[in-house]
């Protein structure tokens, strides 16, 4: 057993908006952080010492993730940080913590195409989402899309890759178009018109944070049937579906690695205890669960490791593997990145997710889509 010299606090960096557009869903990631937290305290911390979070809130601002990261890093000297949810929020962190050898814990879904020994990916990169949805539309729907996007690198490079799957496959993109973070109900007026013009068989969504509830409130303005031309996504989650309200949500489609009610034992107890903390009525989501697992695989390798020197516990934390609400969930060995489920859920009229279609197992993280080449048949995924 590995003795200790101290009882100070293992101190992390924590980093998710609380305010500005994107509070929406980044506070939820916040609420997974300290849930996982307080339990490894309750329980006696990590190798007898508490994890004490420090915590700023970036106000959805790209560039103030940039600076509380160099502030936890220089000034509370703190090396492990737990945080953001837009890749341009992520991209401002890296060459910080690149610089300070720091380690970034990122527990978003992302764009792919990146790899950086100082941050541990969680989210699902392209290949564990991006062509599931793609086959169950293409197969269900059809193939002409149209493409709605808030105006940033991830929905920018997320819908050039799945325009890549879709035309490989034989479909097409009849539009495309994208709108500040900001955008409200109003600003997709003349989208929806165009939409309605194109008639395409499904609309794709990137739209984040509160925009989100607005698009899809300015779709059901628009009378469109979400049972002939649905809204798909990989980051509608039941935060947002909350946020527009049920009804509006209702018979959409998104693929993520996580949806409430899925896991069986290990599930039920992540969803029991959430709702213990933070109300009945709050749903968790894939943000939710991918924050709360990573604390947790952190804790794992820090017990080995007995440091917060990044290269030894990342050294640690390269093939371990929990059991997290979605399933067991292993880090990639080879890029760092977290080898995730993949699941395309159907909104509900309580405002959950109904199970379309799930792998088998947990999918290899493949960040640069190796993998999948311009004449492969992503059709033929492992899908039960």
């Amino acid at each position: 057993m590995i003795s200790n010299k101290t009882s100070e606090p293992w101190k992390v960096g924590v980093l998710f908006s609380t305010t500005g557009p994107l509070a929406v869903i980044e506070e939820t990631q916040l609420r997974g952080t300290l849930m996982a937290i307080r339990e490894i305290n309750d329980l006696g911390g990590v190798n007898g010492r508490p994890i004490q979070p420090v915590c700023y809130d970036p106000g959805s601002d790209a560039n103030a993730f940039g600076s509380y990261a160099k502030r936890l890093m220089v000034e509370d000297g703190i090396s492990t940080i737990f945080g953001c949810y837009s890749s341009s929020s992520r991209k401002a962190v890296v060459p910080v913590v690149e610089r300070l050898n720091g380690l970034l814990w990122y527990p978003t879904v992302y764009e792919g195409f990146e790899f950086s020994p100082n941050v541990i990916y969680t989210g699902a990169a392209p290949n564990q989402n991006c062509i599931e949805l793609c086959n169950y539309l293409m197969t269900h729907y059809g193939k002409r899309f149209y493409f709605v996007g808030s105006d940033y690198v991830y929905p920018r490079v997320s819908n050039r890759i799945m325009r890549e799957f879709i035309i490989s496959n034989g479909g097409d993109v009849v539009g495309e178009q994208y709108l500040e973070l900001n955008a409200r109900h109003k600003d997709y007026t003349p989208i929806l018109r165009d939409i309605k013009n194109m008639q395409p068989d499904v609309i794709f969504s990137t739209v984040v944070g509160r925009s989100t509830s607005d698009f899809y409130q300015s779709y059901s303005d628009f009378g469109f049937n979400p049972n002939k031309m649905p809204i798909a996504s990989l980051t509608t989650t039941e935060a947002e579906i909350r946020a527009m309200g049920h009804d509006v949500g209702e018979g959409h489609i998104t693929a993520a690695s996580y949806f409430e009610g899925i896991g069986g034992e290990a599930g039920y107890s992540f969803t029991k205890k959430y709702k213990e903390l933070y109300g009945a009525d709050e749903p968790t989501n894939v943000c939710v669960e991918t924050a709360y697992f990573q604390v947790n695989m952190f804790t794992e390798a820090l017990k080995i490791a007995n440091s917060l020197s990044s290269d030894t516990l990342r050294a640690s934390v390269l093939g371990a593997d929990v059991k997290a609400p979605q399933g067991n969930v292993t880090i990639n060995g080879a890029c760092g990145h977290a080898n995730v489920w993949s699941r395309v859920g159907k909104a509900n009229c309580k405002g959950l997710f109904d199970v379309l279609f799930e792998s088998k197992s947990a999918v290899c993280a493949d960040p640069y889509l190796l993998a999948y080449g311009a004449n492969r048949d992503f059709c033929n995924t492992n899908l039960l």
